[in-house]
């Protein structure tokens, strides 16, 4: 049967291969697969490729196992780290104004002289009289949770006790016991890993020294692996992340350093019972705490004030710290936080709670100061635009000044944005290139 010529061209016999065109250019390599299929790629594994990917996937279970240690083995030591690089952050104001006139490992030296000074001072003069009011605190807040029961019947009517307060939260006394055992079993293996603790302590103090006096010449040894325009912005981040963040730690230390000394001293004065560690509970708690570390701090100390055999010190407490947050908000807090970052509080409170979820009470402490690094270098870096009129509600539109032209922005509130060079960084460091 005659082949047709929709299946066989002319020339060409069933069966035989087309020769390749006369063109002076190499047949395709696919010119035996049919018009319209997919070609097929051939994957040469030579030595060298399998080495390759044989080093890639050591590398890969390497880099798992590593990050398994930290996060599991090492995660105390990672905590030592990280709190050191906080306090080199907090250090760095006075260690810059002595580094003028010293070499700064000496700065750093005494700087860190000046703090051990001043901590053994306070631990020879209220280290005793401190852990005395701690204790008696802790073995008198039974008798402060019933007088505070006692009160709450006498005032409203009611019948409750302790007993059953405990077992409406399904709380027995045995469960408290053992509760406490189990306290007390931790705070004796506590007291048992002095060895460790001295470790910490030790590692602490050598990691933030070196972090401190060092700090300069990490960041040149940083920015040398980097390209001459990612240079200068890594420098600017540097430089302002440590200006800002160090800002932060050092307010909040110098604000809870107030607050603590004057509170235990009103305490003091009233006749506060443990008035030394109530008064450093509140400086710190609220200082740290965000958002409602103000009101946990003040709570404990009108507790205790009102369970007292004098009611009053608890009333005289709570006007106290009335009185000073309206003295810290107007005049502290603006002068001491003016270099620092102004962190919104839900945005501080979401950041403290998020760090206690992933790495506990050490974790919140420290994701505020995070949160400040990052909201510096975005108010920096980032870009703002203004916004339509249109979209502002009328309630929220600023009222126009005499001599403005209405739909303008104020002239205060045009504030230039400098232009970015090359890498995003401002134009002004692209001129005056950052110390390294």
């Amino acid at each position: 049967m005659a082949a047709s010529s929709d299946e066989h061209p002319p020339g060409t016999a069933s069966g035989e291969e087309r020769p390749p065109a006369l063109s002076g250019k190499p047949a395709p390599a696919s010119a035996s697969v049919e018009e319209g299929a997919s070609s097929t790629v051939q994957v040469v594994l030579s030595p060298s490729n399998v080495w390759r990917v044989g080093f890639a996937v050591a590398a890969m279970v390497a880099l798992v196992f590593f990050l398994h240690f930290v996060l599991t083995d090492a995660g105390s030591f990672l905590f030592v780290v990280v709190m050191a690089w906080f306090l080199s952050l907090a250090m760095e104001p006075p260690v810059a104004r002595l580094a003028r006139h010293m070499r700064r490992g000496a700065a750093t030296a005494l700087v860190m002289a000046g703090m051990g000074i001043a901590a053994a001072i306070f631990l020879v003069l209220f280290g005793q009289l401190f852990l005395q009011q701690v204790a008696l605190l802790v073995e008198s807040l039974p008798d402060v949770l019933s007088a505070v029961t006692r009160w709450i019947n006498g005032r409203l009517g009611t019948r409750y006790e302790i007993s059953n307060i405990l077992e409406s939260i399904r709380l027995t006394p045995q469960d408290a016991a053992g509760y406490a055992q189990d306290v007390l079993g931790g705070l004796l293996g506590l007291v048992g890993t002095v060895a460790g603790v001295v470790f910490n302590a030790f590692a602490l103090v050598l990691l933030t020294y070196y972090l401190s006096a060092d700090g300069p010449r990490a960041r040149r040894w940083i920015a040398g692996l980097l390209t001459g325009r990612f240079q200068q912005v890594f420098v600017s981040i540097w430089e302002l992340s440590t200006e800002k963040t160090g800002g932060y730690v050092a307010a909040r230390l110098v604000l809870a350093g107030i607050n603590g000394s004057t509170s235990a001293l009103v305490f003091l004065v009233l006749g506060m019972p443990s008035w030394l560690a109530l008064g450093l509970w509140t400086g710190v708690v609220a200082q740290f705490v965000p958002t409602i570390g103000t009101y946990i701090s003040i709570a404990l100390p009108v507790v205790v004030g009102l369970a007292s055999p004098t009611p009053w010190i608890g009333v005289a407490v709570l006007i106290w710290a009335v009185v000073y947050q309206q003295v810290e908000n107007l005049t502290l807090e603006p002068r001491i936080s003016a270099r620092s970052v102004d962190i919104h509080p839900g945005v501080s409170f979401a950041a403290a709670i998020m760090g206690a979820m992933l790495f506990g009470a050490v974790g919140a402490l420290l994701a505020i100061p995070v949160v400040a690094m990052l909201l510096s270098v975005l108010d920096t870096f980032g870009t703002r635009h203004a916004i339509e009129p249109a979209l502002t509600p009328p309630e929220e539109k600023p009222e126009e000044m005499p001599g403005e032209v209405p739909g303008e922005e104020p002239a205060e509130n045009l504030v230039e944005k400098p232009q970015e060079g090359p890498g995003g960084a401002p134009a002004d460091t692209q001129q005056q290139t950052p110390r390294l």
